[in-house]
């Protein structure tokens, strides 16, 4: 995933704990000062906030003909935070985290290639 263009960090997380399975991110690179970084379990710990939180709204989970949330996607001033799901409910899946540089990424992009991803993985 980090091969999405503008892509700035990513995490797998763990839906029912809320922990990180997996990540990998650009910091390493001196994109962002010590100081500026985010922990990963800090990261998923706020991404799984947001999403319980969409899951348990029912104006936002779900239309009455069951068309269930498959991603959710945060605007902010410098970049675009992807939450993809790989299930309609939290209980023993994973969801990932994307985080997408406005100016260096593509918003649409990134939810295709991200989307695709997340549904090969799902596949295994």
């Amino acid at each position: 995933m980090m091969a999405i263009p503008g892509a700035q960090r990513v995490t797998l997380v763990d839906c029912a704990s809320g922990l990180a399975v997996a990540s990998a991110d650009r910091d390493g690179r001196g994109d962002r000062r010590a100081d500026q970084r985010v922990d990963q379990h800090e990261d998923a710990a706020g991404a799984t906030d947001v999403v319980r939180s969409v899951l348990g709204s029912a104006a936002l989970s779900a239309t009455p003909d069951g068309d269930d949330v498959e991603e959710i996607i945060v605007c902010g001033s410098g970049g675009y935070h992807l939450l993809a799901l790989t299930g309609p409910d939290l209980d023993g899946h994973l969801f990932v985290h994307l985080v997408v540089d406005r100016e260096k990424g593509n918003l649409a992009l990134a939810r295709l290639r991200m989307r695709g991803l997340v549904q090969e993985m799902a596949v295994r």
